[in-house]
């Protein structure tokens, strides 16, 4: 873990602490409780989009691949227990799903092109939603709502959307091509122009995934699909909370709150930050401090309900696969 991780993750520690405290653990805790097993439903709810995130990178998939939808979401689920777990930011998901794919019999260019391309496209569904409620929260500003709030979300969506088109435009230009090869004259002592070539074939297999559109398209239609519908999560957990709201406002909190939380995606879980965003746009749709905080607190749960379970997954199909890799070895050797 580096400095900098450290660093970052001890601030959103202090952010979150500090917002608790600041509403006052008893009251946000009390309007917890109220959920109950409610909570269990909600978290039970998630595998909905969770599955639609999977569909998104399945579509992907070339004919005659040892993968199907089941690796996908079993991928998907690992992948997404590292980003809300572990600080390993946001590039510690997508390693996963590669390697999930990839011991799943997915040649490894094949698992890195899918991933990358259905990382991307996911994001930029995000910034779509978050259209969507930057466009309803013009119309509560009109009715005036906080103008600064507005701008805060139009900025990070902005911000996010700038990293994302870097990104793409690096995809196009041989992202993972020019980054062995940097590596390799920083480490001159090493020879690693076979990782070079394998890199080179990841960006090939990527540009070839975006050039066949009907896929790519109906991976995003699918993440987006993916956003909505976790709108739905947001609404039940209201509702359990008893601070039920309507299904604009929650898309408004859902699509909003995801944005401030993928701009300050350089922080662990966006710990405290999505508590912040949860805190300022409460008003809007007239939920009092606490109930926004047991909301992001709810999700919270959620994460490890489901999180937990799937690094235990990821922790022995790694070992699964480890031991499997062992006993081929031997025979290799014999054979020789």
């Amino acid at each position: 873990m580096s400095r900098a991780a450290i660093l970052l993750l001890s601030v959103g520690t202090a952010l979150f602490v500090a917002l608790l405290a600041w509403q006052g653990f008893g009251s946000v805790t009390n309007t917890l409780a109220v959920a109950g097993w409610g909570l269990a439903l909600v978290a039970a709810f998630h595998v909905v989009p969770l599955a639609l995130d999977a569909g998104a990178i399945a579509v992907l998939f070339r004919k005659g691949e040892h993968v199907d939808q089941r690796h996908a979401l079993l991928a998907r689920w690992s992948g997404e227990a590292v980003n809300s777990l572990l600080p390993a930011g946001q590039i510690g998901g997508p390693v996963a799903m590669v390697r999930q794919l990839a011991q799943r019999g997915m040649a490894m260019r094949d698992a890195a092109a899918a991933i990358t391309v259905s990382t991307t496209l996911q994001a930029v569904a995000q910034i779509v939603f978050a259209v969507f409620g930057i466009a309803l929260f013009s119309a509560y500003a009109a009715n005036g709502a906080p103008r600064d709030l507005g701008l805060a979300a139009v900025i990070g969506t902005v911000v996010l959307g700038g990293i994302i088109a870097l990104f793409y435009v690096a995809q196009r230009r041989g992202l993972f091509g020019r980054l062995l090869r940097l590596a390799q004259k920083l480490f001159a002592r090493r020879d690693w122009s076979a990782l070079a070539t394998r890199a080179d074939a990841i960006d090939a297999a990527v540009k070839s995934l975006y050039e066949q559109r009907a896929r790519a398209a109906a991976s995003f239609a699918l993440s987006l699909a993916g956003w909505l519908v976790g709108t739905a999560e947001v609404w039940l957990a209201l509702h359990f909370l008893g601070h039920p709201v309507g299904w604009v406002d929650a898309l408004l909190l859902e699509s909003i709150g995801q944005a401030i939380r993928g701009a300050a995606f350089a922080i662990p879980g966006s710990l405290g930050v999505q508590e912040g965003g949860y805190l300022l746009l409460a008003p809007l749709v007239g939920l009092p401090p606490e109930a926004a905080l047991a909301l992001s607190l709810a999700k919270r749960a959620r994460e490890l309900v489901l999180g937990l379970p799937g690094l235990l997954y990821l922790h022995f199909s790694e070992r699964r696969w480890q031991r499997r890799r062992a006993l081929r070895v031997p025979a290799v050797e014999i054979a020789d």
